[in-house]
């Protein structure tokens, strides 16, 4: 029995940054032989170990092969003569397939240190095109290892073109898109994660709705880029710039989805895309398991985004009714991410990145303001009937000051 480590911890060394987890490979063993050492297993479709101690993972050498469409039609052959240059075959990177004995050699019989040396994704072998999921692990390495200087292969680029092309990305399970989609969105660059998906088609499969967006116009007056797609790829790195939430990212992703659907007629411009962008993210989050909390802040801000661009412009009774039209009384903190993913979409524009946004204050002052009456003086002194009323009145009267105020300072 031999045991090496594998894949990240190993990619990771080279390339000079921390490792998250260690995993191990195990030649020359079978499944009895790691539970007589007290190891759990944990694999459903093939062998996987924790250790003991350490609870890392510890998978049985294998090969697999092709058997039907999709991610789960393979079958896998654990034996004990499957060496670990077949192991490392099936992997679906060069970067991902090198391998390190217990004496610290390396094993790397598919060139990833040299394409770790040149930063290149590139695909192991030709078993690359049998698991869909490659495409959705491409894109996201492309993104994560953006800023390292890594771009896709030509050749591997056009694999992934020709599996699209076959279908194969029809095939993934809704699960499965999210999560490589989630991870993506948490990271950074992870503009690069849907560039990459487009440029080999994915996108236009597995997010229609994002992937319309490329070459719609809006004006130039307010859109320097012009191009629909582009900004809302700008969005997303502006939202990276002021948010770790995933929620705020999502609201990025998802914001102008509506303008995909414009009438020709009406372009460039793009009356009420606000409203057709909130139905775009419920079908979206119907057809992936996009959390509740990334649809609800999707929403608010796809139909209000535009209010907040103008927040200096409306009356305080307007002000007052996106403020009880976003829930900001009961939900501040959602609040503050839709401002957040407002001043985003402001900075996502050919040469505004860096523009001040105003508008996020001004809201917050506004909304400090209605928050800061005595509802529960207002309810004791006013009949039951009427306490929504008066306690709306008077938010609307304290907003009204705040205006009066603000207009004075200016």
């Amino acid at each position: 029995m031999q045991v090496y480590l594998v894949g990240g911890a190993v990619r990771d060394e080279f390339l000079g940054i921390p490792h998250r987890e260690r995993d191990w490979c195990v030649v020359g063993a079978q499944p009895t032989e790691l539970e007589a050492q007290g190891y759990q297993r944990v694999g459903k479709d093939f062998p996987v170990f924790l250790h003991p101690e350490t609870k890392e993972e510890y998978a049985l050498a294998r090969t697999e092969r092709k058997t039907a469409p999709g991610y789960h039609g393979f079958e896998f052959d654990c034996s004990t003569d499957v060496s670990i240059e077949e192991d490392l075959e099936r992997r679906d990177l060069t970067i991902n397939a090198i391998a390190k004995d217990g004496e610290g050699n390396v094993i790397d019989p598919y060139g990833g240190l040299a394409d770790i040396e040149s930063r290149t994704l590139r695909h192991v072998s030709g078993a690359f095109v049998e698991d869909p999921v490659r495409i959705l692990r491409v894109a996201r390495f492309a993104a994560r290892f953006h800023e390292l200087g890594f771009t896709v292969a030509d050749e591997t680029l056009e694999l992934m073109r020709s599996m699209v092309a076959a279908g194969e990305v029809d095939a993934l399970v809704a699960d499965r898109v999210w999560k490589e989609t989630e991870l993506a969105l948490a990271g950074n660059n992870a503009r690069v994660y849907f560039e990459v998906l487009r440029e080999c088609g994915g996108l236009r499969v597995l997010l229609p709705e994002v992937d319309a967006l490329f070459g719609v116009p809006q004006p130039e007056r307010w859109h320097p880029e012009i191009d629909t797609g582009l900004h809302v790829m700008m969005v997303i790195e502006q939202a990276e710039r002021l948010s770790d939430d995933l929620e705020v990212r999502f609201a990025a992703l998802t914001h102008d989805l509506g303008k995909g659907t414009t009438a020709k007629r009406d372009l460039p411009s793009h009356p009420g895309h606000e409203i057709r962008g909130c139905k775009l993210i419920r079908k979206m989050a119907e057809r992936l398991p996009v959390p509740n909390a990334c649809r609800d802040l999707g929403l608010v801000v796809a139909e209000f985004h535009t209010h907040c661009h103008r927040a200096l412009e409306l009356r305080p009774k307007t002000i007052l009714k996106v403020l009880e039209k976003t829930d900001a009384f009961r939900r501040p903190g959602r609040f503050d991410q839709f401002l957040i993913a407002c001043e985003a979409d402001a900075r996502g524009r050919a040469g505004l990145e860096n523009r001040r946004y105003e508008q996020a204050g001004y809201f917050r002052g506004a909304f400090a303001a209605a928050s800061s009456i005595d509802a529960a003086t207002i309810a004791r002194e006013t009949d039951d009937r009427k306490i929504p009323a008066a306690i709306h009145s008077a938010r609307k009267q304290a907003i009204s000051e705040f205006v009066r105020r603000y207009e004075r300072s200016a």
